[in-house]
């Protein structure tokens, strides 16, 4: 394993899970049309179903993983419930339920996974506290959180998170999110021809980026390892007038003001997973080389059929982002 490819973005779903955030859900069934659906709040995602597939049958994974020739997989929460929206308590509780399960498929086959926690960022304290219980009690090796959190990423109300995950050594993951567990899609725009998956999704990865940097995060805490899905999404597109404006902007963190954008862009951790070779080319432009890791999301319709060619290269920095020996 010392030299194995790692893969770490990858999602997975627990059935244990369904019905366990109340009026929320996560409910599956199927509509009028016999279409299956995955419903989180008012939102349903169709047609969905997750039955047979990687996302709940580890040994289906395991094959795809030989297949990929992946030697360690990241497991991260399901997007589709970080639940952010919901009641704090009903959060936490589904949160820690979540880890525990986790930490027990992690443990099935613990020299091919390790997982990532899920936390209750609608209740900061609470999160703090079950990210200490992951990473301390059931050894999952960081988070990954969404993107649809009222306060933003650059809200001081997440500093007391931002020192726990440094204080504890592990990495913050960041993926972009549909809905806060309450409501529908944000833009309604979104629902034709899974836009939300496409054009929603860049949009909240790009976002997330521009609040962290211009927002002081790395100024404020300068050790922390943060890692963003599917390259940021639109921000490589758009760095060059983020830096334009962030030269005018006199709210823009220090860190932006003394040195720009661009140099600040190479302080965060990216996955590789993007479309296209014009993307990638971009993505490699503006990150820095030794923070790119590789990601496949394995079993979404936008699983690679191969991996890249510096998967080698990409998998020495996820063992770095990762702590792993």
């Amino acid at each position: 394993m010392a030299n194995g490819i790692i893969d770490v973005h990858a999602h997975v779903v627990f059935d244990a899970l369904l019905g366990k955030a109340g009026q929320h859900g996560p409910e599956v069934g199927r509509d009028e049309h016999d279409a299956p659906y995955f419903r989180v709040g008012d939102y349903a995602m169709k047609p969905l179903s997750y039955d047979g597939t990687v996302f709940t049958d580890l040994s289906l994974r395991l094959t795809e993983l030989d297949r990929l020739q992946i030697d360690l997989q990241v497991l991260s929460p399901n997007p589709l419930t970080f639940l952010h929206g919901i009641e704090a308590p009903i959060a936490a509780d589904f949160c820690q339920q979540h880890n525990t399960l986790m930490a027990a498929v992690v443990a099935e086959a613990p020299d091919r996974f390790v997982g990532l926690a899920a936390l209750p960022m609608q209740d900061i304290p609470a999160a703090c506290d079950v990210l200490e219980r992951a990473v301390g009690e059931l050894g999952l090796k960081g988070a990954m959180i969404g993107t649809d959190f009222r306060q933003g990423f650059a809200c001081h109300s997440l500093d007391p998170l931002y020192r726990k995950f440094v204080d504890l050594d592990v990495p913050l993951f960041i993926h972009a999110s549909s809905t806060n567990g309450v409501d529908n899609l944000q833009d309604l725009r979104l629902s034709a021809h899974h836009l939300s998956l496409s054009l929603g999704y860049a949009q909240e990865e790009a976002l997330a980026v521009a609040q962290i940097l211009l927002g002081g995060v790395f100024d404020s805490h300068p050790d922390i390892d943060i890692c963003v899905s599917h390259g940021g999404g639109t921000i490589t597109f758009l760095a060059e007038k983020l830096a334009q404006l962030a030269a005018i902007d006199t709210a823009a963190a220090q860190g932006v003001r003394d040195h720009g954008f661009a140099h600040e862009l190479q302080k965060l951790w990216f996955d590789t997973h993007v479309k296209g070779e014009i993307a990638a080319r971009a993505l490699r432009h503006y990150a820095h080389p030794d923070r790119l890791v590789m990601g496949t999301n394995l079993g979404g319709f936008d699983t690679p059929d191969k991996l890249p060619p510096d998967a080698a290269d990409l998998s020495a920095n996820a063992r770095k982002l990762l702590r792993l020996p």
